[in-house]
């Protein structure tokens, strides 16, 4: 078990002890050992249990949870709670600005258990009428709930991304036992790379392909299983739709096209092929086409199928073309590891020129954002790490928080100091299209900004962004010759991949950036590439694809 499934278990124990009123003193506890577990820079799950009472902040009775979680999986206090506390209100738990002590009023003043009762109940104006709600919050709430219906049963790529390879691996050893040479190939959006996935979907490449379906329902725990000919789709105990096909090897091609595609994609390839024709490999398809083979990242129906045609297909980003990393986050601010581990992590496991350090800024008093003071004694010690690292370079960011007027939150003489500025929205995100354009272009225009970060401030599933004109604001980082980053943490991947071929139209670079807080999350860099592949992007439109001299310029560029 995790850090993170351990700090997610003592989140959810303190929500329900404040929901069942319990010690406020021990479900402050709680909660700080929640928050602390989750930013320990080792695992838990390697320690015994008088190690775990020697961490900082966990203490003896959070230490016996611990080991109670790792050894049995569970922890009993946690499950009293969860057998008190009816499943609707469990779920109402999940609803985003929906915190214990409004829950408490929704269910034992308004008497409402459900979610569908409290959606009901905000579009009837009830909530208005409790303490602590108005008119706002219920519009909220009932935002909030609408979103959550409209994405259940979709899942993050990286969410489900060892599950697939995992149902793969279990689909070809079952299968092996009746065709020694099946294939089993995953397709559709997993395979186009999709940052959410509706339906994961499998190719059984078999000439017993009818025979192998027949027999999934002996060995595996199907949910409502609709079995055809040549196709079986089930949901599995996450709620997670799949849906698997099978083909014979002379129709492996045409199979792979019909099921990796969008709808639009398969239409416009279609009209161009001459029916009744079979390949066993999708490049013949598409040259029968009279174009050249479109990788799969590309078929969402946009100008790949011209691009094809004419021979100008983008030779698209792969993630050896990354020379560096920019926007991370150390013990400065809040992160989990020092700016020497996360730089020796980047230089010695993933073969990089140069890190960029990137802790929030001073209005970020929530993550501990650096005074003007921790600034200078930062940028100290990174003085010292360049000498200590080279030719390895860190290079001096800040992550400046873009005011509600569109200034950041330093002064010249400070912005200054920096090698480059990631200047970001984390607060006032209720605006208009109009004055949440605005505010970005006055951002943009401060000529010590170097990349606009998350341009939207999404949460995949959680949050949708904050509405902009995209075009006005990609226009204005042409004229000020700023970068637009791609924020390579799944939930975001903002900004979204299908602007990324209008930024580059208009010759802004792009940045895949990991926004990192620890030293694993520097890996998500992988997940920025999979949706700048979607958006065509080629290593020539990608910032940290520069070299350390080719980017030292780039910086210096802009400075002067």
């Amino acid at each position: 078990m995790e850090n993170k499934d351990i700090s997610k278990a003592f989140k959810l124990l303190s929500q329900l002890m404040e929901l069942h009123q319990e010690n406020p003193f021990k479900i402050k506890s709680i909660a700080n050992t929640s928050f602390k577990i989750d930013k320990l820079p080792f695992k838990l799950k390697d320690k015994n249990p008088d190690e775990l009472e020697k961490i900082d902040g966990i203490g003896k009775s959070s230490a016996a949870k611990i080991t109670e979680l790792l050894q049995k999986g569970e922890i009993e206090e946690l499950n009293t709670l969860i057998a008190q506390t009816p499943e609707g209100i469990l779920e109402m738990m999940t609803i985003k600005g929906l915190g214990p002590k409004k829950i408490e009023i929704i269910w034992n003043v308004l008497e409402i258990e459900t979610v569908g009762e409290l959606y009901y109940a905000c579009n009837e104006n009830r909530l208005i009428e409790a303490k602590g709600f108005g008119l706002k919050t219920q519009e909220e709430i009932k935002l909030a709930i609408e979103f959550k219906m409209a994405n259940m049963g979709r899942f993050l790529y990286a969410k489900i991304e060892a599950f697939a390879h995992k149902y793969q691996n279990d689909f070809l050893q079952e299968f092996r036992k009746t065709d020694s040479a099946v294939e089993v190939i995953i397709t559709g959006e997993f395979r186009r790379k999709c940052e959410i996935i509706d339906v994961l979907s499998f190719l059984i490449v078999s000439n017993d392909g009818d025979i192998l379906l027949n027999q999934l329902p002996k060995v595996l725990d199907l949910i409502e299983p609709k079995l055809e000919k040549n196709e079986i789709i089930f949901h599995d105990n996450n709620g997670l739709k799949i849906h698997i096909i099978t083909c014979k090897q002379e129709e492996k091609g045409n199979a792979l096209f019909n099921t990796t595609g969008s709808e639009a994609h398969i239409s416009l390839v279609k009209n161009h092929l001459k029916s009744n024709l079979l390949f066993d490999n999708e490049v013949e398809l598409y040259q029968s086409a009279g174009m050249d083979y479109i990788l799969p990242e590309l078929r969402e129906g946009y100008n790949e199928v011209d691009l094809a045609f004419k021979h100008h297909l983008p030779i698209l980003i792969i993630n050896e073309d990354l020379k560096g990393t920019l926007h991370n986050h150390s013990t400065w601010s809040d992160g989990v590891h020092t700016v020497e581990e996360m730089a020796l992590y980047c230089r010695d496991e993933m073969n990089l020129e140069y890190f960029g350090i990137c802790d929030h800024s001073k209005t970020a008093v929530y993550a501990k954002g650096l005074s003007i003071e921790r600034v200078l004694q930062q940028q100290e010690e990174i003085d010292h790490l360049n000498k200590k690292l080279a030719p390895f370079k860190i290079f001096k960011g800040i992550e400046s928080d873009i005011l509600s007027d569109g200034s950041l939150d330093y002064p010249e003489e400070i912005l200054k100091r920096f090698d480059f500025v990631v200047a970001s929205v984390h607060s006032a995100m209720k605006m208009d299209v109009e004055k949440a354009t605005n505010r970005l272009i006055k951002a943009i225009e401060n000529p010590y900004t170097t990349i606009l970060g998350h341009p939207t401030g999404r949460l995949l599933l959680s949050r949708s962004g904050y509405p902009l004109d995209f075009e006005k604001i990609i226009d204005a980082c042409a004229a000020n010759k700023v970068v637009i980053e791609i924020n390579a943490n799944p939930l975001r991947l903002d900004l979204d991949w299908r602007w990324h071929r209008y930024a580059i139209q208009k010759g802004v670079l792009l940045s895949i950036n990991p926004d990192a807080h620890r030293t694993e999350g520097l890996l998500d860099m992988q997940y920025g590439i999979n949706v700048a592949r979607k958006g065509g992007l080629t290593k020539n439109d990608c910032l940290n694809a520069s070299t350390l001299q080719e980017i030292e310029l780039l910086f210096n560029a802009k400075k002067f």
